[in-house]
């Protein structure tokens, strides 16, 4: 089983979206732990990270075994959420 580590700016993310979607990120982010790279995981092209949806949101997300680092969360519709992930990778 592998640890997670939500970063700081997904811990952000996460204090600030509703309870009940907030279980659900979560959650599937738990997930992560035992299967990092889910069917519905995708990698994302020229970055270093993963992706997986969960709901309406995105979760960005790389393996550094044995560590699983979420880096970012946001809406799935919203551009911006790669705008970063380029600016971090």
């Amino acid at each position: 089983m592998l640890t997670i580590k939500i970063e700081a700016r997904a811990q952000k993310f996460l204090r600030r979206v509703p309870h009940k979607h907030g279980r659900q990120i979560v959650g599937k982010i738990d997930a992560l732990a035992t299967n990092p790279f889910p069917p519905d995981s995708k990698r994302l092209k020229g970055l270093p990270f993963h992706q997986v949806d969960s709901g309406e949101y995105r979760i960005a997300y790389n393996l550094e075994s044995p560590i699983v680092h979420v880096y970012l969360i946001g809406k799935r519709n919203d551009d911006e959420v790669y705008k970063q992930l380029k600016r971090m990778g």
